[in-house]
């Protein structure tokens, strides 16, 4: 697993004429030091401000994802590339949809990564870099001056107010196609499976401490008999589901493999594929407590966790840690089993995840969402990038056999 590397990118991009000549700055920071990692400037012979804009920040990302960068907090004075790069505002020039499309593809190579407006003054360096790249448009001779300094603060206390910008997390969709190029069209007609992915993701079955109301994190906890006999029905339901699966991968833990192994034995005996990467969230010094004990000891911490993915209770991780390994196996899935089915069990965390991300949801889906033990979701996607919920917590196959 590659180490997290935070970095600021600065973007700008001008035209002098509207369309006219036109060039684009960006200038990659260290996100804790302000150190300059990278910076990146060209000229683009005659263009518009918007299309330099763009360009500026394509030029970062890609710069970012050059050095290894794992999250990226993109600030530029562009509003319209801030707003359509957030999905607030149409993209109705026609020129700018393959730009957009290409940053959007850029951004599916980082963990998470954060848009945010700044005022002009602000964006000095980038500024400074898309003019330099103007005058060589404009056939004037390059100046040997390099970006001026500015301070930079770390990503997280830099954010811009509501007043002053607009800050919005876009979180990297772990079920777009790379390659796919601009998002498919939305349709009301039903999608052909014929050229889908299929993944089925399941729950493992019912352990001790689900049954308890406990944290279970990290902890290897059996099945119990319950939990077992959960499992056993959830095969039968996926044979039902899918006659022929490819592949199950599943969480190392015991309770995720054994799942895994009864539904394996249902369906013809696929290969059975540990991966440490869909392992449940750490929950640290809350693991194996109750929920009731938490609220009591923790109330302040527990508060600000149920509040934010970027926080982790003590001495754990954070949701938006775990989405950044579970976007990695997925993705890894989509290139590796294309046009099959694979079968997934996990715990709540991922699975949510997951479905939160597929259903393009937000991260109040995380809390509202209920998945049983073997509760079983599909989810379809296609070359194209098109994404298709079918099930979500299917439980029929527990009829008769008692749940927490």
């Amino acid at each position: 697993m590659k180490a997290a590397l935070k970095v600021v990118v600065e973007a700008d991009g001008g035209a002098r004429g509207n369309p006219g000549p036109a060039g684009y700055g960006a200038v990659v920071l260290d996100a804790d030091t302000g150190t300059v990692l990278a910076e990146r400037g060209e000229a683009l012979g005659v263009a518009t401000n918007n299309v330099a804009e763009y360009q500026g920040l394509i030029a970062g990302l890609r710069a970012a994802a050059e050095i290894g960068a794992t999250s990226v907090d993109v600030r530029m004075d562009s509003k319209l590339v801030v707003e359509q790069m957030c999905g607030r505002w149409q993209i109705k020039n026609p020129g700018l949809r393959p730009l957009a499309a290409q940053a959007a593809t850029l951004v599916r190579e980082f963990d998470s990564v954060r848009f945010s407006w700044i005022p002009r003054e602000q964006n000095k360096r980038a500024d400074a870099l898309a003019n330099q790249a103007m005058d060589q448009a404009a056939g004037k001779p390059a100046k040997a001056t390099k970006a001026p300094p500015a301070p930079v603060a770390s990503a997280a206390s830099a954010a811009p107010t509501a007043s002053v910008g607009s800050v919005v997390e876009v979180q990297p969709s772990m079920f777009a196609v790379a390659g796919a190029g601009d998002a498919p069209a939305a349709s009301w007609e039903p999608p052909t499976t014929a050229t889908a992915t299929r993944l089925i993701l399941v729950r493992h079955g019912e352990t001790g401490l689900n049954k308890q109301s406990r944290y279970s994190g990290r902890g290897d906890v059996a099945l119990s008999e319950q939990g077992a006999a959960q499992a056993t029905a959830a095969a039968a339901r996926i044979a039902v589901i899918r006659a022929k699966v490819d592949v199950i991968v599943c969480s190392p833990l015991s309770r995720c493999v054994d799942t895994a192994r009864a539904i394996a034995a249902e369906v013809g005996d696929p290969p059975v594929r540990a991966e440490a990467d869909l392992i449940e969230c750490d929950f640290g010094e809350w693991e194996g407590r109750t929920f009731a004990e938490v609220r009591e000891r923790w109330p302040a911490e527990l508060t600000a966790w149920l509040a934010s993915t970027e926080l982790s209770p003590p001495g754990g991780e954070s949701f938006a840690q775990v989405a950044g390994r579970v976007r990695r196996v997925v993705r890894e899935l989509l290139t590796t089993y294309r046009g099959k089915t694979v079968v997934v069990v996990s715990h709540v965390s991922p699975l949510k995840i997951m479905l939160r991300d597929a259903l393009g949801a937000g991260d109040a889906l995380l809390h509202r969402l209920y998945l049983d033990p073997t509760g079983i979701s599909v989810i379809d996607t296609w070359p194209d990038g098109g994404v298709a919920v079918r099930t979500v917590n299917d439980t029929a196959h527990l009829a008769g056999i008692a749940t927490p």
